[in-house]
C-alpha cells in the first residue's frame, strides 16, 4: 500500500548510502577495531573514517566524538556523568520542563540520589529565553541540560544566547545540548556554540536504529556509566557497532545542503497550515516561530488514539507526541499549560527531505473525513 509517513520525528527511513554501508561492513569488512590483524586495522580505518563524517555534522573535532548507541544513551551519559563528575563542585542542575523523557528521567534519578534540579518551563509560546536561564543558575550549579529542538512542538531554543548568559552566571557548570531533532535539518557547530556536550542519533537522518553520538568538547570531564573496554576513550566500553556507525556517517554524508531542506520545509508547512485555515475544530500547538518540519496540532473533540488508527487504516502515519511516551499524555503540552482537550486530541507532523507535497495532502484529505466523522460520533 502507498503510504505517506509523516512521522520523522519518531524515525526515519534509512538511506540507500547508509544501508549499503551496514552490509559491506557485516560481510565484508567485519573485523572488531581493535584487533592487531589487517581485518581489524581495516575496520579500525572505517570507524575512524565515519567518526570524521559525523564531527562534521556536529561542528567539532573527530576525537571529541563519542559513539553510543543512541540519543537516550548519549543523553544519560551526559547528565549522569557530567553530574558525577562535578559532585564536589555542587549538587544542583538547570533544565527545562520540556526536555525529551532521557533527559528528564536522567534528572529525576539524580534528584531520587539527593540532588535539586530546577526545570524552566517555557511560556505559553514555547520561548525560553537565556535570562530565564542564567537567573536559574547558583553558585552551586553543575549542569545546565537546554535542548536545540522540541521534539513534540518544534520550538527551537537559543542555545546560541544561552551559553555565554550561562559561562557568566556559572562559570563553572557544564552545558549539554540534546540537538537530536536538530542534527542534519540544522547547521550544527559544537565549538562555536561554546557547549561542552552535545547529544545526536543517527536513526533522526536516515540512518540506523542503535548508533549515536555525543559529542564531549576537548578539555570537559564527564565520568563513564559503564565500564570494560578502553574503547571511545573509556566512556563508552565494549566493541563498537561498527556497521552502525559506520551506516550513520554515511548517512550524514548523504545529507542533502541545509538551505535545499529548509525551503522545502517551509514550503510543506504552508500547505499544511493553509489547508487548516479558516476550517473549524483545528488547533495548531507549535509556535510560529518553531522549525517549519515539526508541527503539532489538535482535532477537538477526538483523541489521538482514535485519530491515528483512523488515519493509519488509510496509509497516513503521524504520531500522538513523543515516540518514547508511547501514547501517555504529553508531558510537554502539561507543561505548557495546554488544555485537556487539546493534549488528548494532539497529533505531531514531522517532515523530512523525501516528504513529499502528495504526502501533506493525503494527510490532510484523512484529517478532514477523521474530523467529520469521528466528530460526529463523539456527539
Amino acid at each position: 500500500m502507498d503510504i505517506a509517513y509523516l512521522d520523522n520525528s519518531a524515525t526515519t527511513r534509512v538511506c540507500p548510502q547508509a544501508a549499503e554501508k551496514a552490509l559491506q561492513m557485516m560481510t565484508a569488512c567485519y573485523g572488531n577495531p581493535s584487533s592487531l590483524h589487517s581485518l581489524g586495522a581495516a575496520a579500525e580505518r572505517e570507524l575512524n573514517a565515519a567518526r570524521q563524517k559525523v564531527a562534521r555534522l556536529l561542528g567539532c573535532r573527530p576525537q571529541e566524538v563519542i559513539f553510543t548507541s543512541g540519543g537516550t544513551e548519549s543523553n544519560n551519559l551526559a547528565v549522569l556523568g557530567a553530574a558525577q563528575a562535578k559532585i564536589r563542585a555542587g549538587r544542583h542542575i538547570v533544565t527545562t520542563a520540556v526536555e525529551h523523557a532521557s533527559v528528564a528521567a536522567a534528572c529525576s534519578e539524580l534528584e531520587r540520589q539527593g540532588w535539586e534540579v530546577t526545570r524552566l518551563v517555557p511560556d505559553p509560546g514555547a520561548a525560553l529565553t537565556a535570562q530565564q536561564v542564567a537567573a536559574a543558575c547558583r553558585p552551586d550549579t553543575v549542569l545546565v541540560s537546554v535542548m536545540m529542538v522540541n521534539n513534540e512542538t518544534g520550538a527551537r531554543f537559543p542555545v546560541d544566547r544561552i551559553v555565554p548568559a550561562v559561562r557568566r552566571a556559572a562559570p563553572g557548570a557544564l552545558i549539554h545540548c540534546d540537538a537530536v531533532q536538530a542534527a542534519g535539518k540544522l547547521p550544527l557547530n559544537a565549538a562555536r556554540l561554546g557547549l561542552d556536550l552535545m547529544t545526536v542519533s543517527a536513526h533522526k537522518i536516515h540512518g540506523p536504529k542503535g548508533s549515536g553520538a555525543l559529542y564531549i568538547r576537548k578539555g570537559a570531564r564527564i565520568l563513564p556509566r559503564s565500564f570494560g573496554g578502553g574503547q571511545e576513550n573509556g566512556l563508552r566500553p565494549g566493541t563498537e557497532a561498527l556497521p552502525l556507525h559506520a551506516a550513520f556517517g554515511a548517512a550524514a554524508e548523504a545529507l542533502p545542503p541545509f538551505a535545499e531542506q529548509e525551503a522545502l520545509y517551509d514550503s510543506l508547512r504552508r500547505r499544511l497550515t493553509d489547508g487548516l485555515a479558516g476550517r473549524e475544530g483545528f488547533a495548531l500547538n507549535s509556535p510560529p516561530d518553531g522549525v517549519p518540519y515539526i508541527l503539532n496540532l489538535s482535532v477537538l473533540g477526538v483523541r489521538s488514539e482514535t485519530l491515528l488508527h483512523f488515519l493509519a487504516e488509510r496509509g497516513v502515519f503521524v504520531s500522538s507526541g513523543s515516540a518514547c511516551s508511547k501514547g501517555k499524555k504529553s508531558p510537554v503540552l502539561t507543561a505548557l499549560g495546554f488544555s485537556g482537550e487539546r493534549i488528548d486530541s494532539a497529533l505531531r507532523v514531522s517532515f523530512t527531505h523525501t516528504t513529499t507535497p502528495d504526502e501533506v495532502d493525503r494527510f490532510l484529505a484523512a484529517l478532514y473525513e477523521a474530523a467529520s466523522s469521528l466528530v460526529r460520533r463523539t456527539r
